[in-house]
């Protein structure tokens, strides 16, 4: 690997803000040693790489509502912005009960590197609520939703920060996102978010564009290092709008989805499973449990299933150097955001498995999103071919400069992304200078 040259010193390393703590840090700190890692590689843009380590705004608030029984529970919901020199934040809301401000962070800060990887105009941001939507009826759901939109309608807007759906959330949650903020601004702003129906000005494509994007990155990298994806062999953690969509991709091209993994059991099925009739059994069931198309096994021997392409696409923190090892795959796709582990990322190095990460990966997502959000500025929309079409392009160009600078540095994809990401990210903040 060679060696970055920088005769820049770097910014002044600052504290933890006061409301982190430093041994529980959490994907929050995942985030940091990765921009640690690229920091040799910025050149004189390292006097700003602080600015990547410091959101630019954090909101926390209570949503309180009335609950069908006559209660009134309280939530804490939030709205992270990470950075907003190269445009309006751009990011996900997430419904579960796990969610901390600690995670918001780190999703929110991994956004503006994925925007700017594949060089769409947005800046990053995040939300989530504490909340297990599915202890929720519908009426307590639209509640919940149209609470948390007001609480942070201050610091959201088409030209401010736009949400998107995200884990446990879907079109419907932003179709009330949208009604709420448009009402309480007095005109219909269809902008707000991304992710609608079509009805209200969502974008063909969008649903499925997260898992294209993964598939598009994933064949440019199989020829990248030889791998023919019709005979391939694929694994893949959670068999939701990504996952699934992909292993469908995939396997339309004749790849075999050997092994499936997700909140309700792991399946394996060496001559590989009829991907169309698991995901109607998951859409009629909520997960793969019961499927009679493959066998049960247990879940920790998922990661040490026999394949050729691994992609995890369920929660962050999935690949960790307690299982990296495992894993007999030449790839992976990375369709979760932050699903390995840096130890886990230099183990993976180690073996010769080629990540492909989440920052460019599942990037297909917001691309659309992007798509949707000029659609509805212009009030003229695409169809589907055409949407397909400019995502793959913007994929492949995106692909093929961070594989390039791979090449050049003698560094990871991951490493490289962050390289081509953080360059545009701090070009755009130096530009723009310190205000006052």
């Amino acid at each position: 690997m060679s060696q970055p040259t920088n005769s820049y010193a770097p910014a002044v390393a600052l504290p933890l803000p006061s409301y982190l703590q430093a041994d529980k840090l959490g994907p929050w700190g995942v985030y940091l040693q990765q921009v640690d890692r690229v920091t040799p590689y910025l050149g004189h843009l390292a006097r700003w790489v602080e600015t990547l380590k410091h959101p630019k705004r954090a909101l926390i608030v209570d949503v309180p509502i009335h609950m069908d029984d006559g209660r009134i529970a309280h939530f804490e919901g939030y709205r992270v912005q990470h950075n907003t020199s190269r445009g309006p934040g751009k990011g996900g809301v997430r419904f579960h009960q796990d969610v901390t401000l600690s995670e918001v962070m780190a999703l929110s800060a991994w956004m503006p590197v994925k925007n700017a990887a594949v060089n769409v105009p947005y800046g990053g941001a995040k939300g989530g609520i504490r909340v297990d939507p599915k202890t929720l009826s519908r009426g307590e759901l639209e509640r919940l939703t149209r609470r948390y939109t007001s609480e942070i309608g201050i610091i959201i807007g088409p030209s401010k920060d736009i949400p998107a759906p995200d884990v446990n959330t879907n079109e419907q949650v932003m179709a009330w996102m949208m009604d709420t903020y448009s009402m309480n601004v007095g005109e219909t702003a269809t902008g707000v978010v991304t992710g609608k129906p079509i009805q209200l000005g969502g974008s063909l494509g969008r649903r499925e564009a997260t898992g294209r994007g993964v598939y598009t990155v994933g064949v440019e990298a199989a020829q990248r290092i030889g791998l023919d994806i019709s005979t391939a062999r694929i694994a893949v953690q959670g068999f939701g709008n990504v996952g699934g969509i992909a292993a469908k991709l995939f396997s339309e091209t004749g790849a075999r989805v050997v092994a499936v993994q997700d909140h309700s059991g792991s399946l394996y099925r060496e001559s590989g499973m009829d991907v169309d009739a698991l995901l109607f059994h998951v859409k009629q069931t909520g997960g793969v449990a019961g499927f009679t198309g493959a066998d049960v096994t247990a879940d920790a021997d998922f990661w040490s299933a026999p394949c050729d392409i691994l992609i995890p696409a369920a929660l962050e923190g999935q690949i960790t150097a307690a299982n990296a090892g495992q894993i007999t795959a030449r790839m992976v796709i990375e369709g979760a955001n932050g699903p390995t582990s840096p130890e886990a990322d230099d183990i993976l190095s180690a073996n010769g498995v080629l990540v492909v990460p989440d920052v460019i990966a599942n990037a297909g997502g917001v691309t659309v999103s992007y798509f949707e959000w000029v659609q509805d500025f212009s009030s003229f929309f695409w169809s589907e071919d055409e949407i397909n079409a400019r995502l793959v392009r913007i994929m492949k160009e995106a692909f093929n400069t961070i594989w390039q600078v791979a090449q050049d540095h003698k560094v990871t994809l991951r490493t490289a992304t962050f390289i081509v990401a953080c360059t545009r990210i701090l070009q755009a903040r130096e530009l723009r200078g310190l205000y006052p």
